[in-house]
């Protein structure tokens, strides 16, 4: 029988031609649920965009299904632990977007240099007010990039035509890279009080929520103008506000919003305020790339290949069974390594050692480098750009297989040397319990450990003496964090020790840089393994 693959909303006239050689195209209005339901019990793919649900039931509905496809970058209309409980790939197009990202932060530097949509508004209001809209050149000019991911790169590359002089904040970049690209790598203090222009470009995490708030505010460059078309909540957006109204800040181009849909901030209130309603994504070539991106997706998941693309690749494709519950080990180990070594390593290795060898395991190389980056890149980073992105970072990843284990039948180590000349080290396995299979951490930077590689985790690294473990306690406790697990580990006595705890709920970059000072850490990290 032919598969039959449901598209579910507009699609791009070259995607259908991708598939309609192979596969049974069908189409339907995924917003009419009455209508949806019914189509499903015969698909094997559905290709949707962002007003068609498919939740749990929608994936009851459909016993034949094996891959679901979003033609763009998010998945909040996909349910994906249905989708991979029932054995369902995921696909969708992470980097359909990018260019169409950078360059409406272009548009929005550009318009707030210009007080374009300002004079636009009062000129077609009848209002012609030449010198009120006096702007500034861009030439000459110091624009400050927070984030030098793919985004950000593109951004740079584009403004840098203006002839512009480019400084950049992003601890998980090589300055070698940075160079390369014509782009001076500074701390964020630094790039604040020195830039005319500054565009974010990095991800949405626990760290970087209200990254430029009041504090960040006051250091800025008299009549700064800052541009924000990637997360929302990355700026504070009434401090932002009220640095406008006090004249220290020149202007901003938002893009996107701490809650949306957006309709009312105090941003609004100001001329020059260019707001635009996440517009980022929103050009006919990005979502006719997302549309080829997912329909080659599904014809590689149809024909049981390999799919790169997949959110949650372990549902599918051509990896050994043995070896899918190690892919997200390998990511969250990749994850870990990121948040212990707090920046860019010059070089990782990915160790794999012991039973598992009798497969082919470079898929996990793969999925440690995903893990890598996924917290520090403002993209979605999958199997299928997570080299390119270490390769844009300056990071090279290696995969070593080495056949003895000492006290696991499997292995998975991710190691890697910073440029200070420090190493770090991540370790872990799988293990089975009745018919649960359990990642756990069991090494962190020579530090023995026996922890489940679940939930939010975090690290302190302290000279080991009485009452440390008490003192964490009560700051968490003080501020409403409670403490799920937590293990020490110590090479001697009065030596350093390494306290790892899972709590609750997230911990912010001021309660973790707190606890670090009140117990006097030489170091503190946080990580999110918890698995979407």
């Amino acid at each position: 029988m032919t598969p039959v693959v449901l598209i579910a909303e507009e699609l791009a006239p070259a995607a259908i031609d991708v598939l309609a050689h192979d596969f049974d195209v069908r189409h339907v209005d995924g917003s009419d649920r009455e209508a949806l339901l019914p189509a499903l019990a015969e698909a094997d793919a559905v290709i949707v965009r962002s007003a068609t649900q498919i939740d749990a039931a929608a994936i009851a509905a459909a016993p034949r299904l094996k891959v679901v496809a979003r033609a763009g970058v998010g998945l909040d209309n996909v349910e994906v632990p249905a989708a991979t409980a029932r054995g369902v790939m995921v696909v969708n197009a992470p980097t359909s977007n990018i260019v169409s990202a950078a360059e409406q932060a272009v548009a929005l530097l550009l318009a707030v240099a210009r007080n374009t949509a300002s004079a636009s508004s009062a000129l077609k209001a009848g209002e012609w007010k030449r010198s009120k809209y006096t702007g500034v050149e861009v030439q000459g000019k110091t624009v400050g990039v927070v984030g030098l991911g793919r985004i950000g790169v593109l951004f740079a590359q584009r403004i840098a035509a203006f002839g512009t002089r480019l400084i950049a904040y992003d601890p998980y970049v090589q300055p070698a890279r940075a160079a390369q690209l014509g782009v001076r790598l500074v701390g964020l203090e630094e790039l604040l009080r020195e830039s005319d222009f500054i565009s974010i470009h990095l991800p949405k995490t626990p760290e970087t929520v209200g990254l430029i708030g009041e504090k960040e505010l006051a250091l800025v460059k008299p009549g700064v103008r800052i541009v924000n078309a990637a997360r929302g909540g990355l700026i504070d957006e009434q401090a932002l506000a009220d640095a406008i109204a006090e004249g220290r800040v020149g202007g901003a181009g938002i893009d996107v919003y701490s809650k949306e849909p957006c309709t009312s901030s105090p941003l609004f209130a100001f001329d020059n305020v260019v707001a635009t309603p996440h517009l980022g994504a929103s050009t006919a070539e990005a979502q006719d790339k997302a549309g080829l991106a997912v329909a080659r997706s599904v014809k590689l998941a149809l024909q049981g290949e390999f799919v790169p693309d997949a959110v949650n690749v372990q549902a599918g494709g051509i990896v050994a069974e043995d070896v899918r519950p190690l892919l997200p080990l390998a990511e969250k180990l990749g994850r870990a390594f990121t948040a212990v070594a707090g920046g860019v390593a010059a070089s990782v290795t990915v160790e794999v050692s012991g039973e598992i060898l009798s497969n082919e395991v470079s898929v996990l190389k793969l999925a440690a480098t995903k893990g890598l980056f996924a917290s520090v890149v403002e993209e979605q980073v999958t199997y299928v750009n997570a080299p390119h992105i270490a390769a844009d970072r300056g990071v090279e990843v290696d995969l070593v297989t080495l056949p003895d284990t000492t006290e696991h039948p499997t292995l998975v180590t991710v190691r890697g040397a910073l440029p200070d000349g420090r190493s770090v080290s991540v370790s872990g396995t799988v293990t089975v319990s009745g018919t649960r299979e359990i990642a756990k951490l069991t090494e962190v930077d020579g530090f023995a450990l026996e922890l489940a590689a679940d939930g939010i985790l975090l690290f302190f690294r302290y000279a080991d003496r009485p009452g440390v473990v008490g003192a964490i306690g009560s700051i968490l406790g003080e501020s409403g964090v409670n403490i799920a697990a937590m293990q020490v580990a110590r090479r001697e006595a009065g030596g350093e020790a390494l306290m790892t705890l899972t709590v609750d709920s997230s911990v912010d970059a001021e309660l973790l840089a707190s606890a670090q000072t009140a117990i006097g850490a030489g170091a503190a990290s946080a990580v999110d393994l918890r698995t979407e």
